[in-house]
């Protein structure tokens, strides 16, 4: 049936609609419409009857026996005990960064840590002003944090105006936001701290990093512990969504290592031929221990988190009666007033004077890896509060205050938008080569790429001198690869100015034609076919045995016999195995991987995906750094 029948049009409409909702779900769009969903019931609710908004957050539950338990309201279970898991998340997206992205730089570190300080110290500065000499200065804290979940939301909804690494400045800016808030809950707005239940949680944080240290990788141990240190920070007084700050941080993040992935292939092999009980667990276990933990943990939790989680906690706390009279009491109310100049204002003097400070005491040693007016945006997006302010806000404030915090905490939300909205299309009018630097910056970027495109060495097509340089490494009898191709072949056809580099990669594990296609691809470049040969294998990936590829030979005009003694002798097996130790060096350990302009291409590798990371690279170099030399 052809698209052009009902039916098949009908089956077409369906998939692509199922594409896009997933494209929605996996997204920080989608969770920000979410939440902002979740935002607009809870008003409406508490609007409509305010009695049961209230009523039902203030039921009781009790978890455990006798005088060993814990009874608090379904408030306190949301705000202390499911946000744990948000801020879980939080931390392992930090520790990747950290581990795989941006973060390698460690000047970028420090100085990601100053600007989180900065934004914080200004915004508190800025409500304490406003506040002076009145009962409400007390509540300072809440014009502190920036919220990870409305601000990455925000990001994405801008994200084509921006630079990709930006996202990398924004979660470690809220990273260092939430601990300090989380410290300020500990020491200025909790009751008087037990300290041996603290020690308890210390020592029960110390056990899991113990166990991460030796190598234990058992989560039924580290959820147990993780437990207990919840249990004994809120005996101690503390609000305990540190713990799944803290505990996430913990958790490594790697590439995928070579030897883990054969030896996951091999355990599936042994199930395949025998499918045993004791054989199908050795290969979970296998296949399992191949991914990093970091990856596999945000797999399972993120979409628990960004559509049942935190909507969950806007739900409960952003219920607010508004009328005219509120509103006006509320922007007439230092609270409101300090919150809102605090977060949307003081914000981005807070970043990007840290920032600039850093840069001019250090002599220019620390500065930002992104463009002062990517800066400049980043921190506008930061002024968005939420989460943390609500939490300080309901342990600062009571009654009318409370609600003035709350009306000025969700005002935030829309300042913190339209400034970062001006800003970014203030971005946009500039010239060409003055918007790159101003989004990208100067500094050298970080670069994965291990061994630089060498053309002596490697197999090129497009133009030496080609501002873009894609760098594959492929396999040609991985079906994945054979996809990606005709990509390729579209981006480009249509784009003469971007150097496209092969490199092989031959998954010998799964696939036993690989390694011979491979130097079969280096015998044709001996005779000066090699992307005649190329293009050929990847639209016959099952076909690639010796007498395939001598049939392919004469097809593409080479000399046969010459092509056919260069297999048998492996003469092109030095240069694949070149390529393949630069693969790991590169901690490659998969087909197809894209490398742009030194940086490893992350997700999709569509027409629309590649385009965009071509796009962003090409801006790159317009100011001076392609990454990957001619």
């Amino acid at each position: 049936m052809s698209d052009d029948e009902p039916g098949g049009t009908s089956q077409a409409l369906f998939t692509q609609s199922r594409r896009r909702w997933r494209t929605f779900v996996h997204t920080e769009t989608g969770s920000a419409a979410v939440l902002l969903v979740a935002v607009a019931v809870a008003l409406i609710w508490a609007n409509i009857d305010a009695h049961s908004y209230e009523a039902v957050w203030a039921a009781h539950f009790t978890v455990g026996f006798d005088t060993h338990h814990l009874s608090l309201d379904l408030h306190e279970w949301i705000n202390a005990g499911l946000m744990s898991l948000f801020f879980f998340i939080v931390g392992l997206e930090a520790r990747r960064e950290f581990d795989m992205g941006e973060l390698r730089d460690r000047r970028w570190v420090l100085l990601s840590a100053i600007a989180g300080i900065g934004s914080m110290i200004v915004p508190a500065a800025v409500y304490i002003a406003i506040n002076a000499g009145q009962d409400s200065v007390h509540g300072w804290g809440t014009a502190m944090s920036t919220d990870t979940a409305f601000a990455l939301g925000i990001l994405a909804v801008f994200g084509s105006r921006l630079p990709a690494s930006l996202r990398a400045f924004m979660l470690s800016i809220s990273v260092v936001d939430d601990l300090l808030a989380l410290v300020v809950i500990a020491v200025f707005y909790s009751e008087d701290i037990h300290v041996p239940a603290l020690l308890v949680a210390v020592g029960a944080l110390l056990a899991i990093l113990a166990l991460r240290l030796v190598g234990v990788r058992r989560a039924s141990y580290c959820t147990l512990l993780a437990a207990v240190v919840w249990v004994a920070l809120h005996e101690a007084g503390i609000d305990p969504v540190v713990t799944g700050l803290a505990v996430g941080a913990l958790v490594v993040a790697y590439p995928a290592p070579r030897n883990d992935l054969e030896q996951a292939s091999r355990l599936f092999r042994r199930f395949r031929e025998q499918p045993t009980p004791e054989l199908q667990r050795s290969a979970v276990a296998g296949l399992t221990a191949a991914i990093s933990p970091n990856e596999r943990l945000e797999q399972k939790f993120l979409p628990w988190v960004s559509y049942g989680i935190v909507p969950l906690f806007a739900l409960a706390n952003a219920g607010i009666e508004l009328n005219g009279s509120k509103l006006a009491d509320a922007f007439t109310s230092p609270i409101t007033l300090g919150i809102v100049c605090g977060c949307v204002l003081g914000k981005v003097i807070g970043v990007v004077g840290s920032m600039a400070a850093a840069q001019l005491i250090s002599g220019g040693h620390l500065r930002p890896n992104v463009g002062w007016g990517s800066v400049t945006a980043g921190s506008a997006i930061a002024g968005a509060a939420f989460t943390v302010s609500l939490l300080i806000a309901s342990l600062a404030f009571s009654g009318e205050e409370l609600e003035q915090a709350r009306i000025g905490i969700l005002a935030t939300l829309v300042g913190a938008f339209a400034v970062s909205w001006g800003f970014t299309g203030a971005l946009r009018v500039l010239p060409a080569r003055r918007r790159a630097r101003a989004l990208l910056g100067t500094s050298d970027p970080l670069t994965d790429l291990a061994v630089a495109v060498d053309e002596r060495h490697d197999r090129t097509r497009g133009p030496r001198q080609a501002d873009v340089t894609i760098v594959e490494y492929g396999d040609f009898e991985c079906p994945y690869c054979g996809q990606a191709e005709p990509v390729l072949r579209e981006l480009l056809g249509s784009d003469d100015e971007v150097r496209y580099v092969w490199r092989h990669l031959p998954l010998t594990d799964v696939h036993p034609n690989a390694q011979l296609a491979a130097e079969a691809a280096e015998a044709a470049a001996r005779q000066d076919r090699f992307w005649d040969m190329h293009d050929l294998l990847l639209t016959r990936q099952d076909a690639l045995t010796g007498p395939d590829l001598l049939r392919y030979a004469q097809q593409i005009g080479l000399d046969v016999e010459r092509f056919r003694q260069e297999l048998e002798q492996h003469r092109g097996a030095r240069q694949v195995a070149e390529d393949v130790d630069s693969a790991d060096l590169s901690g490659v350990s998969g087909t197809p991987t894209f490398f742009i302009n030194g940086r490893r291409h992350h997700g999709a590798y569509d027409i629309a995906a590649l385009t965009k990371a071509v796009r962003a690279a090409r801006q790159r170099a317009l100011v001076g750094h392609p990454n990957v030399g001619p």
